[in-house]
């Protein structure tokens, strides 16, 4: 039987009654666009965060771009973000006009290297926005010491990592912005396209209230250009039904994280963990010079795998040799060993020896 990367029908099996129920109640309201679901998601993942506002929107990336607009990041800002990324972290500075400054990551995290950071700092700063990857949190405490002194916007690009903590504190709650992805195969996921700002500003919430909503705080009346990025009752009534689950699902992510990392620490490159964080594991990505070779096996072996991300943002085709000159080595080294393998909180012990069984055969 295949193993794939994630298991959401599973999911689904489990919560079926509850999530049939709460969909079925949306279609007998008939009330679809900006409904009580809506509100009420937004109110209780405000909460879960702990942050003073949650503005719910059409998916994760409009959350980085209204995110930027609602801090000023305009045609010739630089904003400091990894090139090991999604690319819709990079999008998003783009479709402001504004410059991506990629940094290289940090080989101990997978995340943004701090000890580089104030060496990009030029007076065309503006932001930065670090992605908390795979579910791993950035040193916020550094991160937020360094943007302080510099009097820079932070928006945390937390779509892999709702849930996930620094300290005492969640993803996405310690910068000006915090974004979230609801995408099917997240911690958090809906069943369809989803994202989530979240800010600790009254002013930026009144902002982000009317850029998801075609500049409009009032029907009919427009006082800035806004975009239509609205969260569907549906999809906020499935999310409500989640969220309760969500502690628990991470808690069994980390849990099939430790049990791969104790099969596995001694013949790949496992991910490690800071004592001050709680990785929720969005994804488990080992590195290997034998990548290719480990990903062949498993695929013969019918085990899902994936490379999350097999070409850095600075090296993309967009940009046409403009970051030629960029050298980025970790990242670099990075893109060519990194696989990541199934992770999803159902994952049995069975399954992870299986696939840990078919990785040492292949590299002994």
């Amino acid at each position: 039987m295949m193993i794939p990367m994630v298991d959401l029908h599973q999911q689904y099996k489990n919560l079926k009654t509850d999530l049939d129920d709460a969909v079925a109640e949306v279609l007998n309201t008939a009330h679809y666009v900006l409904g009580p679901n809506v509100h009420a998601f937004e109110q209780e993942a405000a909460k879960y965060l702990g942050a003073n506002y949650a503005v719910s929107v059409a998916n994760g990336t409009d959350a980085l771009h209204l995110a930027l607009i609602a801090a000023e990041i305009g045609p010739g800002d630089e904003v400091i973000t990894p090139s090991f990324t999604f690319i819709a972290t990079v999008e998003s500075i783009l479709y402001r006009g504004a410059i991506p400054v990629f940094i290289d990551l940090d080989p101990s995290n997978f995340n943004l290297d701090l000890n580089q950071l104030e060496k990009l700092i030029t007076p065309k700063t503006k932001a930065i926005m670090p992605v908390h990857l795979y579910g791993n949190p950035v040193d916020m405490t550094q991160l937020m010491d360094i943007a302080q002194r510099h009097n820079l916007k932070v928006i945390e690009d937390a779509c892999q990592s709702f849930g996930a903590r620094w300290q005492d504190k969640m993803t996405g709650t310690f910068g000006d912005f915090g974004c979230y992805s609801f995408y099917p195969s997240k911690n958090l996921g809906c069943f369809g396209d989803g994202g989530l700002i979240t800010t600790n500003s009254p002013h930026y919430y009144q902002e982000l209230i009317a850029l998801r909503n075609h500049g409009s705080y009032t029907r009919y009346h427009h006082e800035k250009l806004g975009y239509n990025s609205r969260l569907d009752e549906i999809q906020a009534a499935i999310l409500r039904v989640k969220l309760p689950h969500l502690d628990t699902y991470n808690k069994l992510r980390h849990q099939a994280a430790q049990r791969y990392t104790a099969l596995l620490k001694d013949i790949v490159t496992t991910p490690q963990e800071s004592i001050a964080s709680n990785h929720i594991y969005h994804q488990y990505t080992i590195l290997h010079p034998q990548r290719d070779a480990i990903q062949a096996a498993l695929k013969e072996a019918n085990i899902a795998s994936a490379i999350y991300y097999p070409i850095p943002i600075h090296e993309q085709p967009l940009f046409k040799n403009k970051y030629a000159h960029l050298e980025l080595p970790h990242t670099e080294e990075f893109t060519a060993k990194c696989l990541s393998l199934p992770m999803f909180p159902e994952l049995t012990s069975e399954q992870i020896t299986k696939i840990c069984d078919v990785i040492r055969e292949t590299v002994k």
